[in-house]
Parts: C-alpha cells; sequence; structure tokens
C-alpha cells in the first residue's frame, strides 16, 4: 500500500472538497481522510509513503480528445504555429529545403493564417520558388486543410481537370487552376501520394506524445489515430507497443475511425477490447469541416462568404449508414461536427439509430447550438466533447465568419452545462497546445490570445466546471465515471499534482501553475525535478 499526504487533495465529488491524504493499493484508491487516522488504520500495510509537501492533487486530468501521433509529429516536425506571416513561414521552409535531400517531402504543420496581419493562403507558385525539388505537405492548423507544391500534386495526379471529391474543395483561382490549397476529403488526394510510415516512426510519435502529456499532467487521452499511417493494425500496434502498461502507462482510449472498421473485425476485435491501458472506443465520423476554412456545415451561410454553407463530408443517407454500421456492433459513435447544420444532421442520425445499451455517443467540438438544437441534444444520451482553448484561438476571427447575432449561440459552455448536457474537455492536439491548464483557463477566463480581450463573459464556467471537464467529463464521455474522474474509495490511482491551488489563483493565473508530479495506476510517471 502507498499513503499520499502533506498537501490538499481534491475530490472533485463536490466544489471545494478536499481531504488530506490518500492510500491505494493494486492500482485503485483504498480510502481517503485525514492523514493521522489512514495512517493508524493502514500502518502496518503501507509499505511506500510520498509526502507532497505542499502541493496539490487532483483526480488525474484526461485529454478526451486528441491526436496522440499527430501531437508526437508535431515535436517531430517543422512547426509552423508561431509564425506570423506568410513570409516567415516561406523562410523557415527556405532553410528546412536546404537541410533535406533532393526528393525528400517537406512536411510542416500548424499554419495559420488568421494570425497573421495579411491574412493570405500562400500559392502553390510560391512554394515551388522555394523547392522544385522536394514535394510539400504543408498542415493548416485545423488539419482541415493543406497547402502543397506543384512537385506534391504531380505525384498525386491532381491537376485542372482533377474534380472535388464528395466531401472535399481543391481551390481554384478565377482561371479555375488549382491553388495548391486543399479542404477536408480534398486533402487525401495529397496524403495518398506520400510515402508510408514505417513501425519505428509510429512509435517514436507515440512515445514522444506519450512523454510530453505526462508532463503537462496527463494520465489519459481519446484519441483518433488509427485511420491514417498505414492500417489500422500497424497503428494500434505502435500503441500496444509503447503504452505497455510496464515501462510506460497512459490511459489511451482510441476511437475508431469508420475507414478501417472492416480492420477491426478482421483482427476479431471490437469496442472496450484491447488492454488495460490501450483501449478501442466508439466508432469515429467527421461530418462536416472547420470554421477556418470555411468548410465547417452552417445552417445559414458564411457572414463573410454569403454563397457558402460549409461542406457535408456525408450525405444523410451516407450519415444514417454509418450510425447503422456502428450499432450493427453495438458500438456508440463519436461525430465531428461543428456547424450547427452539421450537428443537427448528427442529431438526427443518432435519434433515428439509437443505442440500446448503456454507452453514451459523442458529438466533438459541437460550436454552434441554437436553442432548438441545445433542446434536441437534451433528449439523446450523449456527451458534447468541447475544446476550450478554441475561444482563445478563434477569436475575434470567427466574429467574421459567423456574424455577431449567431455568435450569441456559439462557444457556449456554459449553456450547455446548465442545460443539464454532459461535457468533456479536450485540446484537439496537435490543432492547440496540448497543456490541458490552457484549456482550464479558457473556460475560465475567455480571453482570447490576438488581443488579450474577454469574450462572452456570459458564458465563463467556474475552476469547479472547468476541471470537471477534464476528470469527470472525461470519464463520462467513455461512460467510467464510477471509476474515473474523481478521488474516492474504489477509483483508479490517476492523479495530476501542481505545484499551486488552482481554486486560490485568479482567472488569468490558471495556467502558470506547474505540474509537479503525474501518476498513472499508482506509479509516478512524470516527477518534476
Amino acid at each position: 500500500m502507498k499513503l499520499w499526504y502533506g498537501g490538499k487533495i481534491y475530490t472533485m465529488e463536490k466544489e471545494g472538497e478536499w481531504v488530506e491524504a490518500i492510500v491505494t493499493s493494486d492500482g485503485r484508491i483504498t480510502a481517503v481522510g485525514d492523514t493521522q487516522q489512514l495512517y493508524a488504520t493502514y500502518k502496518e500495510d503501507i509499505d511506500e509513503e510520498y509526502d507532497l509537501k505542499g502541493a496539490v492533487m487532483y483526480p488525474g486530468f484526461t485529454d478526451s480528445h486528441l491526436h496522440i501521433i499527430g501531437h508526437g509529429e508535431r515535436l517531430m516536425r517543422l512547426d509552423l504555429s508561431f509564425m506570423k506571416s506568410a513570409e516567415e513561414v516561406k523562410q523557415a521552409l527556405q532553410l528546412h529545403a536546404e537541410q533535406l535531400p533532393p526528393g525528400e517531402w517537406i512536411i510542416g504543420d500548424g499554419w495559420n493564417e488568421n494570425q497573421w496581419e495579411d491574412k493570405r493562403i500562400i500559392h502553390k507558385e510560391e512554394l515551388d520558388d522555394i523547392s522544385s525539388e522536394h514535394p510539400m505537405m504543408l498542415t493548416r492548423i485545423c488539419r482541415h486543410a493543406l497547402l502543397a507544391n506543384s512537385h506534391a500534386m504531380d505525384l498525386a495526379g491532381v491537376n485542372t481537370d482533377t474534380p472535388d471529391p464528395q466531401g472535399g474543395v481543391i481551390v481554384r483561382d478565377e482561371k479555375r487552376e488549382a491553388t495548391g490549397y486543399f479542404h477536408d476529403q480534398a486533402q487525401e488526394l495529397i496524403k495518398k501520394a506520400m510515402p508510408e510510415v514505417t513501425s519505428d516512426y509510429l512509435r517514436k510519435a507515440t512515445d514522444l506524445a506519450v512523454k510530453d502529456m505526462h508532463s503537462y499532467g496527463l494520465v489519459g487521452g481519446h484519441s483518433e489515430d488509427l485511420n491514417y499511417y498505414g492500417g489500422f493494425k500497424k497503428t494500434y500496434q505502435s500503441f500496444l507497443d509503447v503504452i505497455d502498461g510496464q515501462q510506460t502507462k497512459f490511459r489511451a482510449h482510441l476511437l475508431i475511425h469508420h475507414g478501417v472498421i472492416e480492420q477491426v473485425d478482421q483482427e476479431v476485435l471490437g469496442f472496450k477490447q484491447g488492454t488495460d491501458f490501450v483501449e478501442l472506443g466508439a466508432l469515429k465520423i467527421f461530418s462536416d469541416g472547420a470554421l477556418g476554412g470555411r468548410t465547417a456545415l452552417l445552417k445559414d451561410p458564411y457572414a463573410d462568404d454569403p454563397e457558402n454553407h460549409g461542406v457535408a463530408i456525408h450525405t444523410e443517407e451516407g450519415l444514417d449508414q454509418l450510425l447503422k454500421e456502428a450499432r450493427k456492433r453495438n458500438m456508440p459513435v463519436a461525430v465531428h461536427a461543428i456547424g450547427d447544420g452539421a450537428v443537427e444532421a448528427v442529431a438526427n442520425a443518432i435519434a433515428s439509430n439509437p443505442l440500446h445499451n448503456d454507452e453514451r455517443d459523442r458529438i466533438i467540438h459541437a460550436q454552434i447550438l441554437s436553442p432548438d438544437l441545445i433542446q434536441k441534444l437534451q433528449k439523446l444520451n450523449i456527451v458534447l466533447d468541447i475544446q476550450p482553448t478554441f475561444v482563445a484561438s478563434d477569436f475575434p476571427w470567427v466574429i467574421e465568419r459567423l456574424g455577431n447575432l449567431r455568435l450569441k449561440n456559439s462557444y457556449s459552455w456554459k449553456t450547455l452545462l446548465d442545460a443539464g448536457i454532459k461535457c468533456a474537455g479536450g485540446s484537439d492536439a496537435p490543432i492547440e497546445e496540448i497543456n490541458p491548464l490552457l484549456g482550464i483557463r479558457a473556460a475560465v477566463d475567455r480571453r482570447a490570445n490576438y488581443d488579450n480581450e474577454v469574450y462572452q463573459a456570459e458564458e465563463k464556467l467556474s475552476v469547479f466546471e472547468a476541471i470537471s471537464l477534464y476528470t469527470k467529463g472525461s470519464a463520462q464521455a467513455i461512460n467510467k465515471e464510477d471509476e474515473q474522474g474523481m478521488i474516492q474509495e474504489g477509483y483508479l490511482a490517476d492523479f495530476t499534482v501542481l505545484d499551486r491551488d488552482l481554486f486560490a489563483l485568479k482567472s488569468h493565473e490558471l495556467a502558470d501553475a506547474t505540474v509537479t508530479m503525474t501518476v498513472v495506476d499508482e506509479d509516478i510517471v512524470y516527477q518534476r525535478s
């Protein structure tokens, strides 16, 4: 048995509730309470003691929506996310190209024209000027768009006559020439031309990501990676190899993209199967794109593009058929839906294809919800998987996309919680920063990174509500709130330990806390030196 004491330990069962100490055994919490009382009761069995030395313990933070391998790739690749202009991006590409042998792909992640003073999209001819010897694939911050140079397009067989695929857009100029800008499903045209990654590459990316997440206090994450790296078996195996439950412990819950569900069947695997640390999850579906590239599906057109409603990745019939495929396997679904048009289509499909077990469906992002749509969601057994940091990164440019009137029904986390709708908190890393404290701060403070202004102050969450997104909310998303997300007897011994009390901080200070220890399955997997 292990005794943990010497600091505040928040149970997160009720707001403000904390205990002095806990006892753990075999990866579970045995008892919580007063230090002296627990010591007196269990002193014959306690073989290890951990003094928190004034630090503050919380239930282990879990990111409810991210891309684990993608986060590892961001740590390995050319990071464009902090660059402030197209010229800065081009300069970084030029320097990178000079270091690579001819023919090797230049892969960059995270460019975001909304944080540039000149919000233009880089043209393929500019990329061609940098290098004609290297194919280029540069992913936008939202991962719903990419830029490619002519070399990459040639390898992909994309030309003026290539039609837009269902659910995707090849952006063209006034002469109908492709500009090198690809939205949503059209990205696959370029990605399929890239060389297949190796198993060693996947293991390295996974290992880097998990170690980085540990350092930010994350004990687990719900990830979607299984459709992008050479097939289900190869990608799934990389998780099993890295997160082995011995050298590395992390609770990875892996959504199954509908594109690999038959491969999962062939491996005689299915929902909630796997190991104690790598578990298969719901069927993942994309129903629309993103606001940044104006491909999120809206009921009314974009305020700054009146001819455009966004993109439906699937027809209504196609979406309904995917729900049926999930239900045949007794699986819930986890559907990416940002715009109100997409959320309504998903809600209708879920209502028409109800689950017949106690599991929950989830809608990921759900950023634009009218009062009528919220009422519809209240009738469904779902969790909304929200990303609080989108408030910090999307404002003020998102006002141009949506207009002030529709904005009242957008990013409305407080309204959702008050309506009794369960919500979980994620980062969508590598699209946003992995640090859960940034999400907690954004939910409480609602301050934009761009201009430091507060937006929709009426939608601010309390600190308790914000932390709950990453503890109880993430547990509810996978129907495990009876063993994860709180510090109670019988719950998993997964903890996040910070150097200060989040409940005692001002809202803008919440991300200033530092992780001192991360504990998974009773083992310390990260400790700040």
